[in-house]
């Protein structure tokens, strides 16, 4: 029998997963064929020497904060200084004791607060919600950004869709669901613009950060760049993917960082190893002190902790915003409790979804691109998820319950009394196992379908990432997870349920929510740090490809992750 080679074992296992990825994440490998045009690469330390208001402003940041001078702490941080930051600090420090100093005089008179995105919109709801989601990309959209040094703002080189009200600046694992709608729409320079935008920022700052702002230069968000670029070259047939692969490997890396030396059942920063060796990974941020947009509201709590756990709180908060997530019981050991995050502890079942994806991915783009050398890198990322898809199932799935959960590193336990949507990304990433998809489904079908669609969590915290609260990215994960693994009714009674709430707030507001209240259909979504915005990228998105999806009946939805 004639010897089978290395490299024909490799191309054939990747042909199978890419097999797969049409269904569950649309990246096509015929669309993937060799491009080596390069992103433009910017200046080194461009971003971070930025206006940083948590620091340049001194004494006068923490005042204004406490204060409560904006009732939202991110007014603050997105306010432009009308002089130089430090001239700003300095006059104040000179002022502050001096009688009838009054500081929300002081803060009107040097700071020019910001206004919300699409503030003052009038929504015609004569026309049809997806006439309405269309004309509103425009208003969402912010062009190519000039360098202001009084600004927190990390430019851009291109145009890019924020998802409205107080969030002015892009975020990126919204970006994600946003695409799926400028995608429907036409809107595919947009989204090119985005992956470009993200390119530049992984290469800049080393990673993509929660949102272009200096605050947010300690985390990231859920890694979903890699899908990002499959979504694009399936809806585009650019054959322009491999122009992002140097951009995934170093997102990958930032990932990855420290996981050469990370000891058996310890962790460094986002990498964790289990007491057999095998890595996965969790939520970090690399500074512990107060969030900057949301300094009060951290400083305050973190108070009623002994000092000796207040760095390891601060710690918990930031990973849970990098998780997107912010805040759930699932981070929680005490649901009524914030002071009880231990997100750190955990390693989430959709991050590491998320991260075997993108090996995948990089490997198969490896492949397809056919440098010298691509064959053994791309023999090294298929070898790392696949060890990343066994590490995760045996540690996340409890074959018992049916389903995927959070695991505490630590002891390995899985976190069983906290059942979410989290579950469905195994089966978005297509890890699970015909079995384990069959029994997840089923479970999300009884236990998470709601009048409204999928509800996050079954505990009602009060915290926004729980139950009553269904989330766009959320009803878009769970129905195509099911979709994939055999159980299109569900799917389709989820899209259902989901777009005859949006079509009734619609209707009624004019209005297209950063979140639902799926349990009750009369009332607005609630929780959390801030009011529930409108505008909004990732509820638009996911509502014009549901729709889409919706009109071609007993066929592959026309967008697919």
């Amino acid at each position: 029998m004639k010897a089978i080679s290395p490299s024909t074992l490799m191309r054939s296992a990747i042909r199978r997963h890419w097999a797969i990825l049409p269904r569950v994440v649309g990246l096509l490998p015929a669309l993937l064929l060799a491009c080596s045009t390069p992103v433009r690469a910017p200046q080194p330390g461009a971003a971070t020497a930025l206006y940083d208001p948590a620091h340049d402003l001194g004494p006068l940041f923490h005042d204004i904060q406490i204060a409560r001078i904006f009732p939202d702490s991110k007014t603050l941080v997105d306010a432009r200084p009308r002089s130089a930051p430090a001239e700003v600090a300095a006059r104040y420090l000179a002022a502050r004791f001096v009688t009838g100093f009054e500081l929300g005089s002081f803060v009107k008179d040097n700071f020019d607060a910001p206004r919300a995105i699409a503030e003052g919109t009038r929504s015609d709801t004569a026309q049809s919600m997806e006439e309405h989601i269309t004309a509103l990309w425009p208003l969402l959209t912010r062009p190519a950004d000039m360098v202001d040094p009084r600004s927190s703002l990390i430019p851009l080189p291109g145009p890019y869709v924020v998802p409205g009200g107080r969030f002015r600046e892009v975020y990126y694992w919204d970006s994600y669901f946003t695409m799926l709608g400028l995608i429907q729409d036409g809107r595919t320079d947009l989204v090119k613009n985005m992956l470009d935008n993200f390119a530049y920022l992984i290469r800049t700052v080393g990673h993509i950060p929660n949102g272009n702002r200096t605050y947010y230069l300690s985390r990231s968000q859920p890694p979903y760049f890699a899908a990002m670029v499959g979504l694009y070259a399936s809806a585009t047939d650019s054959m322009q993917a491999t122009r992002y692969l140097e951009a995934m490997e170093l997102e990958h890396a930032f990932w990855m960082a420290g996981a050469d030396s990370v000891a058996r059942g310890t962790a460094a920063r986002r990498v964790v190893r289990l007491r057999d060796g095998s890595l996965l990974n969790r939520y970090w941020d690399d500074k512990p002190e107060p969030r900057p947009e949301s300094y009060r509201e951290d400083f305050e709590l973190v108070q009623r902790v002994p000092a000796e756990q207040r760095e390891a709180l601060y710690r918990n908060i930031r990973a849970s915003a990098e998780s997107g997530w912010d805040f759930s019981s699932r981070w929680m050991r005490d649901p009524s409790d914030l002071r009880t995050l231990e997100t750190t502890d955990l390693i989430p079942v959709d991050l590491n979804s998320l991260l075997y994806h993108a090996e995948r991915t990089i490997a198969a783009l490896r492949l397809v691109r056919g440098q010298p050398g691509d064959a053994v890198v791309a023999a090294r990322f298929a070898a790392d998820a696949d060890s990343r898809r066994t590490a995760l199932l045996a540690a996340a799935y409890d074959p018992t319950e049916g389903f995927f959960f959070d695991v505490r590193w630590r002891s390995g336990a899985r976190v069983t009394d906290r059942p979410t949507m989290a579950a469905a990304a195994p089966l978005y990433f297509g890890l699970a196992t015909a079995e384990q998809g069959r029994a997840v489904a089923v479970r999300l079908g009884r236990d998470f379908l709601k009048p409204g669609g999928f509800v996050t969590t079954q505990l009602a915290s009060g915290q926004q990432w729980d139950a009553p609260n269904g989330w766009p990215p959320l009803q878009w994960l769970g129905a195509q997870a099911v979709r994939a693994y055999g159980r299109a009714d569900i799917a389709d009674d989820a899209r259902a349920r989901w777009l005859a709430l949006e079509r009734r707030t619609y209707r009624v507001t004019g209005k297209m929510t950063e979140k639902y209240d799926v349990a009750d259909l009369n009332k607005r979504a609630g929780g959390g740090e801030y009011p529930t915005q409108d505008g909004f990228g990732w509820t638009n998105g996911v509502a014009q490809a549901m729709a889409a999806q919706g009109r071609v009946r007993n066929t592959p939805a026309p967008v697919r992750p």
